[in-house]
This record gives structure tokens, sequence and C-alpha cells, in this order.
């Protein structure tokens, strides 16, 4: 069956839930993108179809989480490409809204707020943005609540339940992750949160929408974040020190690298887990987390630790 494509919510929910009672469905997934879609992406959908029987994904280039309009202008915008990658994985609906229907009264007074896990790492460096992208995937998991689409009084598809409903994120993105998994579970949204791993290219570059702006020699330069952070997880898996110093002085030994931060912090709370990092063995689980600019592009990797 090939995508079908609906810009608006009325139209999402009413294809959503006739999918659903044509599939005798359980279950309802959605995969929020802002497009630009790489194999990252496909792997998100491919997950989401494998486990759910209506998979929606959305692309929205949500302008509350850039804080330079420039920025804004220049993320790329493929919607043909896009739809074609999703319709390879199986996905069901595309849905791709314009910002007049997503924010029909222009910015909103009211935004979800990241609290204290949003003002630190990628909140410092970009004040603001996990406000605009929690808010933002409040309203995509709101419209693709698979409950939304029921006939009132409905109960569901199949036994008398509600279908099941899940929503896919990738790793890479480890802060947005906490945050809209803090948020479901602080709000009681009534969805589960499903983290799934990092993508990578062969040279272990972390995939990225932003990477087609590195030039060549840029590119290369940038492999340095995955490295160190493989040379982090070599020594967990060894139960070594994590010496964080060499490593940051892997990446600080690169030019063109302008670093941003790099910690190993706890994976719920995201505070730096500096007892772990240089003279005693690694015990337990973490998260080591890099961002820097290279060239023009701002890039962010993460690895999950643990012995």
């Amino acid at each position: 069956m090939s995508i079908q494509l609906v810009t608006t919510v009325a139209s999402l929910r009413a294809e959503s839930a006739r999918l659903l009672s044509a599939k005798q469905g359980t279950s309802q997934a959605l995969v929020p993108t802002m497009g630009a879609l790489h194999e990252g992406h496909a792997t998100l959908a491919r997950t989401a179809v494998e486990n759910n029987d209506v998979v929606v994904a959305s692309i929205f280039v949500n302008p509350l989480q850039f804080g330079d309009a420039v920025d804004l202008d220049r993320y790329p915008r493929t919607l043909d490409a896009d739809l074609a990658l999703l319709e390879e994985q199986g996905v069901d609906l595309a849905f791709a809204p314009s910002v007049e229907e997503v924010y029909p009264g222009g910015e909103p007074l009211v935004r979800i707020t990241s609290g204290r896990l949003g003002e630190k790492w990628e909140g410092a460096s970009r004040p603001g943005h996990f406000d605009g992208a929690l808010t933002v995937v409040a309203k995509l998991l709101h419209y693709g609540m698979p409950a939304a689409g029921l006939p009132a009084g409905s109960a569901g598809t199949s036994g008398g339940n509600l279908p099941a409903y899940r929503a896919y994120f990738g790793q890479k993105d480890a802060q947005q992750l906490a945050l809209v998994r803090r948020m479901a579970a602080d709000l009681n949204f009534p969805v589960e949160i499903v983290g799934v791993p990092t993508v990578r290219a062969d040279d272990g570059l972390a995939l990225s929408s932003r990477n087609r702006f590195l030039s060549d020699d840029e590119r290369d330069a940038a492999l340095v974040l995955s490295r160190a952070l493989r040379l982090l997880e070599e020594r967990a898996n060894a139960h070594e020190p994590l010496d964080l110093d060499s490593a940051l002085a892997m990446v600080e030994s690169q030019p063109l690298v302008e670093l941003d931060y790099f910690d190993v912090v706890d994976p719920g709370t995201l505070e730096p887990l500096a007892e772990n990092c240089r003279e005693t063995p690694f015990r337990g689980e973490a998260l080591a987390l890099i961002a820097a600019k290279v060239g023009p592009v701002r890039l962010i990797d993460n690895v999950p630790l643990s012995s």
C-alpha cells in the first residue's frame, strides 16, 4: 500500500482511525521528524512498522526551536524524497502540516517548559530550544493519539481496549529523548516513548540532516567526535578509568573542531559523573555527551556507557 499524505489534524485523525479499523489494529505509532530524512530516520520508521499496526510519521520544521531565523530558512526541505523513504519502510501516513495548522493563532502564548533538565548542555548553548521542541512534540503526541480519531464512545478496535500508543525518537538526540520521556511521565501522556539507537555512517559519524553541509575536510575532522566517544566506550567496557581528559585532548587537537561540551553524565538526570571519569574504574550506567561546531555545522553525539 502506498503512503498517504495528510496535511491537517482532522484528516490525520480520521485516516488513522480508518486504518486502525480496516486493519483491526491494536497499536499505533508516531515517528516525529523535521524532514530531510536519512537512514537514521528510516531505522526509526522500520522499528515502528515492525512493532505496530498503524504508523504515522510527521514532517514539520518547527520554528519554535530555532533561535536563528537564518538557520530556520537554511534547514533542508525535501518532502518528495522524505515521502519516498517513508513509503519504503512501510509507513502508513505522513503528516506534513503547515505552520498555520500547528500554530493557528501564531506563536503560542503558553509553552511547555523544559525545566532544569533543559537548562544544561544543548539548552545552555541554545536557549529556548527545548521549550520549543517539547511544545511541538506535545502537540504532535496529541494529534497522533489513536483515541483522538475514534468515534465518540468507541472503546477501541480489539477487545474493548484502546489501541497501544508508542512514539519513536533517536538516541542521537539523547537530551531531547530524556526530556520527552520526562514530559510524558510528569504530565501523564498515555504514550510509550521508545528510544532507538544512533545510526552511524561506515566511518562512524552519527547520521544527521546537517551532515550534508560539511565539506570533505570538515567531515574528516568531525570523525574525531565519534572516535573520542568510542575511546570512552572501550574503557568503560574494560572497567578502566574513563580518563576523560585524554579523550578531550584528542578532540581539541583537531583544529577544525570547536568544542562546546564533552562530559559523562547520569542518563536520567544528565548531571556530570566526575567520580567515574578519571581515576577510579568505571562502574554502572552513564552517558557520554559531546557537541562541537565543525565549520558552519553544529554536531552532537553521544554513547551509552555501562559495565
